[in-house]
């Protein structure tokens, strides 16, 4: 998949035209940012475990479609081997492979446990760990962390999920102190609600305990956040974030996008924890 969609600075000064790599691109955000870089001019590595999934990446002008499985290492090393002999250069990675668990944690085994780890997690890491050294021998380069507002705040029925995500927070914040000095910029993205597969395909629910303890709470608290989905916003809306995110040359490290993330992080600054913690409970009509 060839072209020669070219920025307004690479067709007049001749400016080497930037590369990004981009995991989990074939749907939602990451095909949403894999457009949206393509249309600046930028030469797009979209990866992503099955790349017969490719879809409508194949009406993008001048991209690169790869195999990358964040779970596995070696997938992950060769990934960015190919990019690095391909185009010489990585300026950015978006690191958005990912998926969601949600359900009662009492029912959830240590696989269930383990997977969402695996990718949401170890796999970020992997796929950050391999492209700091491109970038650190550049002198420059940006690392964008698919987060979500679920890693600032929290709500009932995704505790692994959640747990993820504050992983993300936490390496991603103590790793942008690491790589400054390198001129390496880190970034974490916080979406609100997001129609994309996060409630559909990707959505791994969990049976709750038989004994109906649960149900209840499980229905209502269900149909609150697949509403909330329902009504989110497009994926173009956080890939023009990501976008902004990269080109913006300060050293900010979060972007809340999308309600109600902006709003929450807000709140979660200004309330008391209490007071917070009383708005989501009522939210969900937990006592």
């Amino acid at each position: 998949m060839r072209g020669t969609c070219l920025t307004n600075d690479s067709r007049t000064t001749g400016a080497p035209r930037p590369t990004i790599l981009i995991t989990g691109a074939s749907s939602g955000i990451g095909l949403a940012t894999a457009h949206a870089f393509a249309a600046r001019g930028w030469r797009v590595a979209a990866t992503m475990r099955r790349p017969a999934d490719v879809g409508e990446l194949t009406t993008i002008a001048d991209l690169t479609v790869l195999p990358l499985d964040v779970t596995e290492p070696a997938s992950v090393t060769e990934a960015v081997g190919r990019v690095v002999a391909e185009f010489g250069r990585i300026d950015a990675v978006v690191n958005n492979a990912g998926f969601a668990v949600d359900g009662v944690f009492e029912a959830m085994d240590d696989e269930v446990v383990r997977r969402q780890f695996e990718t949401n997690v170890l796999g970020l890491v992997r796929v950050t760990r391999e492209v700091i050294p491109v970038m650190r021998r550049q002198g420059s380069g940006t690392i964008v962390q698919l987060s979500s507002i679920g890693g600032r705040a929290c709500f009932p029925l995704y505790s692994i999920y959640h747990a993820t995500k504050w992983a993300v927070e936490g390496f991603s914040e103590s790793l942008a102190l690491e790589l400054r000095p390198f001129g390496i910029r880190m970034r974490i993205i916080e979406p609100g609600a997001i129609r994309t597969d996060f409630y559909g395909r990707s959505r791994q629910p969990v049976v709750p305990p038989a004994d109906g303890s649960y149900d209840a709470f499980v229905a209502r608290c269900e149909a609150i956040s697949l509403a909330a989905g329902g009504q989110g916003a497009e994926p173009a809306v956080v890939a023009a974030t990501i976008l902004r995110a990269v080109a913006d040359r300060s050293w900010r490290l979060r972007y809340p996008v999308a309600s109600p993330a902006p709003l929450l992080v807000r709140l979660r600054r200004l309330l008391p924890e209490s007071w917070f913690l009383w708005l989501i409970r009522r939210r969900y009509g937990i006592r």
